[in-house]
């Protein structure tokens, strides 16, 4: 299976030598490419063929549930945790980005977006959207909540997490030519690199 276009944005958000856990690590080929450049890292997947394809690549993950096992790793265990359009499946979203800014100072975040305008035009004539970034129909997706990036950046400042940068997405991962411009309109979705406000975390 060829590597995802994003992979190499995430890879250079990425620090040499950092530690990164990776939640939903899939067969581990982000990790593979960052521990290339002199990363360590973990993977945490649920889907046993994946595990085993990680495991098989030399990968080290780890089989646990996001939604309620993210307790296992220690406050500041890692450099950054990347959760790569996996959000969006999770039962418990705030609990998650909870966690993740607990374990790590930095984050990295994909997610598709629920209003790209091609998505609008199919809702006005009564469909629901299906496009690259949310490929599935509507009984068969393993998608639970679907938001637009005008939706999903007021919950990361609510969460404590702040936007260093973020990345508008072609539907084909690259980065969207029309760069930040109208992104919650013509972004089939888009990478964050976030930070711990700290601040927040002096006052809880």
């Amino acid at each position: 299976m060829n590597a995802r276009a994003d992979f190499d944005l995430i890879a250079k958000l990425v620090p040499e030598r950092s530690r990164v856990l990776d939640l939903g690590c899939g067969d581990g080929a982000l990790l593979r490419r960052l521990m290339a450049k002199g990363c360590t890292g973990t993977g945490v997947e649920i889907e046993p063929a994946e595990v085993i394809a990680a495991i098989r690549s030399g990968v080290n993950v780890i089989e646990l549930d996001i939604d309620h096992e993210l307790g296992e790793f220690d406050d500041d265990s890692y450099d950054v945790v990347i959760l790569s359009r996996t959000l969006q499946t999770v039962h418990r979203p705030t609990e998650v980005l909870s966690q993740i800014r607990r374990i790590a100072h930095h984050a990295i975040v994909s997610m598709p977006n629920f209003a790209l305008w091609r998505n609008r035009l199919r809702l006005l004539r009564g469909r629901m959207p299906i496009s690259k970034d949310l490929p599935f129909e509507w009984f068969d997706t393993p998608n639970l909540h679907y938001t637009s990036l005008s939706d999903l950046e007021p919950l990361f400042t609510r969460m404590g997490l702040r936007i260093d940068r973020r990345i508008t997405l072609d539907p084909h991962g690259h980065r969207h030519r029309a760069g930040n411009l109208l992104s919650n309109l013509v972004g089939s979705s888009a990478l964050y690199l976030l930070h711990r406000d700290e601040r927040l975390r002096q006052s809880s």
